[in-house]
């Protein structure tokens, strides 16, 4: 049986004054799967991905989610769907504790009147939660849940983001450029914690200018060019110089070399 797109769009259009981001787009992620999106600059791929997350609305077109058509207003409005979204830039607060960062926005208050009258927050709870979802994914090595991230290494706020992403994203989780900031060593353990998020069962959509890590990972590789989907190779049916062809417009789908 054929699996269905867990989340899917069909003939996204944005425009910005003259210039089109997005050019009658299509886009497929499958259930429990890790798709890369690669292309140029300027092909895109950001336009898109804000678009599936809630951070911008297209201009025409359609997006599902499980099947069902849906409208993000916003991304907040798209966490609630359970799509969460890791930019380059973290969106995290230095200053603030790890616990503290992965309950940004959606913090826990103690029960009864305490939490509810007095909107007092349920700090051991959150640290508990935090601590228990590092541990799942590996990331224990980080000692104090309540250090500041801002003493934390580039790879180890990169896995905080990545935790709290996998600990409130149920549906599908997106990662703009994951490693693109960090050394060989700390771009080796997000990559093995991206494995270990697929294997929880939740589907990865990875931006990624990196071909080494993108062939490593991506089950799937979504080529973006000129504003839609120029096609879908998979890493073990073609070669990551072809890849780059495509992406580049040296070479077409059907194999053609560009004139």
């Amino acid at each position: 049986m054929t699996q269905s797109p867990i989340l899917s769009a069909r003939g996204l259009v944005k425009n910005y004054g003259r210039v089109t981001a997005l050019d009658n787009c299509d886009f497929d992620l499958m259930p429990g799967e890790i798709l890369a999106v690669i292309g140029d600059n300027g092909a895109g791929k950001s336009t898109m991905i804000k678009a599936l997350s809630g951070a911008i609305q297209p201009d025409e077109g359609e997006v599902k989610l499980d099947g069902q058509p849906v409208k993000f207003a916003s991304p907040i409005e798209a966490r609630h769907y359970g799509i969460e979204t890791v930019y380059q830039t973290l969106a995290m607060s230095p200053a603030l504790s790890i616990a503290d960062n992965m309950f940004m926005g959606r913090e826990l208050r103690k029960p009864g009147f305490m939490g509810n009258v007095l909107r007092q927050l349920d700090k051991k709870e959150m640290q508990r939660v935090a601590r228990e979802k590092l541990s799942e994914l590996g990331l224990m090595t980080i000692q104090n849940i309540n250090q500041a991230v801002e003493t934390l290494s580039g790879g180890q706020r990169q896995g905080v983001a990545v935790a709290r992403a996998a600990a409130f994203g149920s549906k599908v989780i997106i990662l703009d450029e994951p490693t693109a900031a960090l050394g060989v060593k700390e771009s080796r353990k997000v990559l093995e914690l991206i494995q270990t998020v697929k294997a929880r069962g939740i589907p990865i959509i990875l931006i990624s200018h990196n071909m080494p890590h993108v062939f490593e990972v991506a089950d799937r590789i979504h080529v973006h060019r000129l504003g839609r989907r120029l096609c879908v190779v998979r890493p073990d049916e073609c070669s990551m110089s072809d890849a780059v062809a495509l992406m580049t417009g040296a070479k077409s789908p059907d194999g053609a070399e560009a004139a």
